[in-house]
């Protein structure tokens, strides 16, 4: 359970009835806000909110849900022909704030609201630009790392241990291949899980070459020829090619997850810390500590990738329902909808607010309390222009698995979008 100070306390009271009021009242007229997102980021949970909400405000929530391969241009388009929804969702992080939401002009600033100053510092300066808050990241971006999880009965059964390098975890992975047991469940076909293999093995580039996020940030490095970034894909080929991920990672897909490692045949999946809890809901016959987690062992890592940013609300500065908009957004933060949201969302073990009550295992906690100091920010995060190109980079990769593309082609073409994304946002740091 989160432990909140007397003064934590006081705060929580304090915004809930800042929020709302002893007794709130609410627009008579009927109003339907509309907000575009990707349906990745709109869990049932906050569906569930959304009607109370109406019921409680009369506002409805009308949710316009593009798949991830076409949210940004969609929403790019709308942006730029005026036709913005009440509330869009993006990705936090300073530079994606930026470059693919120009959130000065197109979001709302939202600093003065009851909960702005309650939310987990780390989480809201990634929403934050000059000194402004535009976004609320309703996302659990403190226990969603992700981490390898494994299945603890069949690395038992085949005498394997939690590998501690690259080495290590390649010879496990050979070793449930003998035993006819697929190692690894990888979904590229969607076009972005297999991209996290990738950036967020930020803190292990960074520990391999301390100050290469500032340089990269800075114009005065570059992806390709940066040996931990060539090492990491050269392995990811090689798992590829060696048949880890199993016959159909270009086919299969994210929303089978759960199903394709029910049966027991499959070893191994880069998920979320919360992934054995989520997989439990889906399939009762197993419990959550039939899994175990570790770092991702690529480039011989042994560090825990935070990301202390994620899908995250914004309010359209032209909305014509900006004060309904920002109704919205303090019901979702009351303290009780918080919890809610928690418990009811399988996939997160807490959110960046104060007063709730978390969902960490102890074995998870125990692995999140031995990386405390062991950790490090992702490079999609901590490295401009990465995220926004995002898609582009498993693009690369799944022509890097098909060869296609080499690894150093594939950073290469990194480093070309990163010059391109720069230009576009005038970065004195790439004028020549």
């Amino acid at each position: 359970m989160t432990k909140l100070s007397v003064s934590n306390v006081a705060s929580v009271i304090a915004f809930a009835v800042a929020a709302f009021g002893a007794s709130p009242s609410f627009a008579a007229d009927k109003v339907t806000l509309t907000y575009l997102a990707d349906p990745n980021w709109v869990k049932a949970p906050e569906k569930e909110l959304a009607k109370k909400f109406e019921e409680k405000t009369g506002i409805a929530i009308d949710f316009q849900l593009v798949p991830s391969d076409q949210f940004f241009n969609v929403l790019k388009t709308k942006l730029n022909s005026g036709e913005a929804p009440d509330l869009f969702g993006g990705q936090s992080g300073v530079t994606d704030l930026s470059v693919n939401y120009n959130v000065e002009k197109n979001a709302v600033d939202l600093s003065s609201e009851p909960w702005a100053k309650l939310e987990e510092p780390l989480v809201a300066a990634q929403s934050t630009v000059n000194g402004k808050l535009y976004g609320l990241t309703y996302w659990d971006t403190l226990g969603y790392v992700w981490v390898v999880n494994y299945n603890k009965k069949i690395f038992a059964d085949n005498n394997l241990k939690v590998p501690t390098n690259y080495a290590e975890f390649k010879a496990d992975c050979q070793a449930l291949l003998k035993a006819g047991i697929q190692p690894l469940y990888e979904p590229a076909s969607d076009g972005w899980h297999h991209v996290l293999w990738f950036p967020e093995m930020g803190p292990r580039f960074e520990q391999a070459s301390p100050g290469l996020a500032d340089k990269l940030n800075a114009n005065k490095a570059t992806f390709a020829g940066t040996d931990a970034m060539t090492t990491d894909l050269k392995e990811l080929k090689e798992m590829y090619d060696l048949g880890f991920f199993g016959p159909d990672t270009l086919s299969d897909a994210w929303a089978n997850r759960t199903k394709a490692l029910a049966g027991g045949k499959i070893a191994m999946i880069l998920a979320t810390s919360s992934y054995p809890v989520e997989l439990s809901k889906d399939n009762p016959e197993v419990k959550p500590d039939d899994y175990g987690v570790f770092v991702i062992p690529l480039a011989d890592n042994q560090l825990l990738n935070v990301n202390p940013a994620g899908p995250t609300h914004f309010i359209s500065a032209t909305s014509k329902h900006i004060e309904d908009a920002k109704k919205y957004l303090n019901f979702l933060v009351q303290p009780e909808n918080l919890q809610y949201y928690l418990d009811n969302e399988p996939a997160f073990l807490t959110l960046p607010f104060p007063g709730v009550k978390d969902k960490y295992s102890p074995s998870v906690k125990a692995f999140m309390d031995a990386h405390e100091k062991a950790r490090g920010i992702v490079y999609q995060t901590e490295v401009k222009y990465v995220n926004s190109q995002w898609m582009d980079i498993g693009k690369d990769i799944t022509a890097m698995f098909t060869g296609a593309e080499t690894p150093q082609d594939v950073l290469k073409n990194v480093d070309k979008r990163r010059a391109d994304f720069a230009a576009a946002a005038k970065d004195p740091a790439w004028k020549q």
